[in-house]
């Protein structure tokens, strides 16, 4: 993957990118007073390898003039042959706004539909009411079936 909108170039993630990214996703949740898990919720960030390259899905980072200030992934799950869940969409505050987290997860939308998924799972919490915002206005609806221990919301769209 690569792409870039307005000043920001997105593109996949490698391991060089391992510690920014758990500080970038680290700064975000501290933001919203939720706790960074690396041995839980948030494992897979310190595992990309493991829990995204390995599986079919893909973990890109966003930077801006070189610097990291975003993630976004996704990667095949159990909740049926063809579903994927959309993991670690971060952005600094300094990202946001600007209608980057829409292109992502447009963006990421075109990928999973690329390589033959059909649906999309995300968690997420309450707290994050930009994104819960974004999820709802681009066809998410509400489920049920949360497994996160921080999260209290699920969404699911059919693509």
């Amino acid at each position: 993957m690569q792409a870039i909108y307005k000043d920001f170039l997105i593109r996949d993630w490698s391991q060089s990118d391992r510690n920014l990214v758990a500080a970038v996703i680290g700064s975000v949740l501290a933001e919203y007073s939720l706790d960074w898990e690396p041995l839980g919720a948030d494992r897979d960030v310190l595992e990309v390898e493991n829990y995204y390259l390995a599986t079919g899905g893909e973990f890109w980072v966003v930077e801006s003039q070189g610097q990291v200030v975003g993630t976004a992934g996704y990667y095949p799950f159990h909740r049926g042959e063809t579903a994927v869940e959309i993991r670690k969409m971060y952005l600094l505050s300094q990202a946001r706004k600007l209608g980057l987290g829409r292109f992502l997860l447009q963006e990421l939308e075109k990928a999973i539909a690329a390589k033959g998924f059909q649906q999309i799972w995300i968690e997420t919490a309450s707290v994050l009411v930009e994104a819960i915002k974004l999820y709802e206005s681009s066809g998410y609806q509400p489920a049920t079936g949360v497994e996160t221990a921080r999260c209290d919301r699920i969404y699911v769209k059919n693509l």
